[in-house]
């Protein structure tokens, strides 16, 4: 019987764990898989012992790296030891774009010749475009989930880059039609700084959509590694909001859901692809807005990128802005029309996605790392 193939895998981040998981799943369907890195309960799930727990690595913004950083400078040298002393046969670095890139910068440094894939594509197209050219000798391929990104990383000069979809695709529906009435979805982000910022923002929200006719719960979603913590604070709060971990009860809820409002992240993308209508929002640092401003970005959303336009409000800022993002909530919770609108984008970008666009159209990820694996094995 052959040896399993030794795939090194490193996810930072709650979306990285699953879309390591996912893969993972898929991949050992087809091939026996030996999964060796960093990941967390999805992909611990899966079989990986962790060489140290993924919440060291989740972090987000310039004052939550700098307050980490002597630790994140640690177990990027012990990730960087792992992977010279295993030698896998595919190292594959999911998202976390820091890490990662420090990761396969030292590796390539230290004359490792082994293949390196990323998974999810950094966003050269809207923040410094000149670091497209200085990726090229790091990773073999990337595996982008947003359908234009292999073109523009052609058009920066980066490293090859094939669109491989997005799990969502596959683990969510498209709502048929928009509830008259049901849970209003609080979504404050998953690593650790996002939740001290955006917790109390999500009190202030769920006080004010109390009581609406529509909204038949309060349900705020989470992630396993972090429920303990979301549900000690909220239980603080003496108000009637349902915290769940659990996929099944967070997947009938976003069914049911009449709106949701959810920081800037992959999750807006989840709800997007379902066909929930939302108002976004995010507490960033300076740095953050800083840069925004240096490079003109002109949407963070996933929704609004791929739409291209204002499909959902967007409020971003340095600190809480309850009065801005509870009345766009109640203009989109109260107008039918609004929220309809926001459900047509949404099938427009699902029926992007699924396809692909005709320069790069959609790869199978786990066939895509099956090919790599037979090549490097001569099969």
């Amino acid at each position: 019987m052959a040896e399993p193939f030794r795939l090194f895998i490193v996810a930072g981040e709650p979306s990285g764990d699953r879309l390591g998981a996912e893969l993972l799943k898929r991949l050992r369907i087809e091939t026996s898989v030996q999964p060796v890195g960093v990941g967390g309960p999805e992909l611990e799930g899966e079989g990986l012992k962790s060489l140290f727990p993924m919440s060291n690595l989740s972090v987000m913004g310039i004052t939550d790296v700098l307050m980490r950083l002597p630790l994140l400078y640690l177990r990027m040298q012990q990730t960087v030891q792992a992977i010279r002393g295993m030698r896998p046969d595919l190292v594959l670095l999911i998202d976390s774009q820091v890490f990662s890139e420090s990761v396969a910068r030292r590796l390539r440094k230290a004359g490792y010749r082994g293949k390196i894939l990323l998974y999810v594509a950094p966003s050269v197209w809207a923040w410094k475009p000149e670091r497209a050219p200085r990726l090229r000798p790091l990773y073999d391929e990337i595996l982008a989930v947003l359908p234009f990104e292999p073109m523009a990383m052609k058009h920066l000069g980066g490293p090859r880059t094939t669109y491989v979809g997005h799990p969502a695709l596959q683990q969510s529906q498209f709502r048929e039609r928009q509830p008259e009435t049901g849970p209003l979805l609080l979504l404050p982000g998953s690593r650790a700084g996002e939740l001290r910022r955006h917790l109390p923002l999500m009190r202030e929200i769920a006080l004010a959509a109390r009581g609406h006719p529509r909204i038949t719960e309060l349900v705020l979603p989470t992630v396993r590694n972090q429920l303990a913590v979301v549900s000690s604070v909220v239980s603080k709060w003496d108000l009637p909001v349902r915290v769940t971990a659990n996929a099944d009860e967070k997947r009938r809820a976003v069914l049911a859901a009449v709106a949701a409002v959810a920081v800037s992240g992959t999750v807006t993308l989840e709800l997007a692809l379902a066909g929930v209508p939302m108002v976004t929002t995010y507490v960033a640092d300076r740095g953050q807005l800083e840069a925004a401003k240096k490079y003109a970005v002109k949407f963070a959303a996933l929704p609004n990128i791929l739409f291209g336009g204002e499909l959902v409000p967007e409020i971003i800022e340095t600190t809480r802005q309850t009065p801005r993002v509870t009345d766009a909530l109640m203009s989109l919770v109260d107008d039918p029309a609004a929220a309809e609108r926001q459900r047509k984008g949404f099938a427009q970008i699902r029926e992007e996605m699924e396809r692909g666009t005709p320069s790069a159209p959609l790869q199978d990820a786990a066939d895509h790392i099956l090919d790599y694996f037979r090549l490097l094995r001569g099969m």
